[in-house]
This record gives structure tokens, sequence and C-alpha cells, in this order.
């Protein structure tokens, strides 16, 4: 007959390991909300969104330079208080993002040579 003797710091470290794993299975799909506001009362309806921890990519073009500067405002004042993030895509375009979305590199190079290549406009 064999006994196994069991090290008590042996059986906790295993404890934690079995509480880091997350199942696939049990995390939601995250939709992506895509707007074009046309008037800054729609700003709200975006902000509900990040609330609701939906990201959403922002198109701007369609509004007037003032009224998209008070945009950019209101919705970084937005993510700055939920934790997320807001990142310029284009000349006005912008992803915001809630804490629980994480955004890997960025979009400086692109930006940068937006100017000058031609087959991008």
């Amino acid at each position: 007959m064999t006994e196994y003797v069991e090290d008590p710091e042996e059986r906790m470290a295993a404890t934690a390991k079995k509480r880091n794993v997350v199942s696939i299975h049990s995390q939601k799909n995250i939709r992506v909300v895509l707007v074009e506001p046309r008037t800054y009362d729609e700003v709200q309806e975006i902000a509900d969104h990040l609330k609701s921890h939906r990201p959403v990519v922002v198109n701007l073009q369609l509004i007037q330079r003032d009224t998209a500067m008070r945009f950019v405002d209101f919705l970084s004042g937005t993510v700055y208080a939920l934790g997320g993030n807001i990142q310029k895509l284009g000349s006005h375009i912008f992803f915001c993002t809630p804490a629980n979305v994480d955004i890997q590199g960025n979009m400086t190079d692109f930006l940068k040579n937006e100017m000058t290549n031609d087959w991008l406009r």
C-alpha cells in the first residue's frame, strides 16, 4: 500500500492556478458600434454604449469642426471616467473603448504617412 503525503504549499499553488483559468466559453462576444453622428445631441448615446462596455468607432466627418472638437472633449472625459481609452484612427475617426477592451499598437505611423500618400484619399 502506497501512502501519498501532500505538501500544503503545493495544494495552495494548484488551487490558485485553477482560479486563474478563464473559460473561453464564459466570455461574451464584444460588439463594436460604428457611429456617424450628425448633431451634438448624439454624443450621449455614444457615451451610453461605452457605459454598457461596448467599444465605439466614431466618424466625425459629417459634422462641423467646432462640434467635432466638443465631441472629442466629451468622449475623452467619458472614457477617462470609465477607465477606458480613446485613439485616433484617421483624420476624423476615433476609437473609444471602455475598460474591458484593450487596444494594442497605435496608428501613429499611419497618420504621419496619411498626408504623403495620395492613394489613401
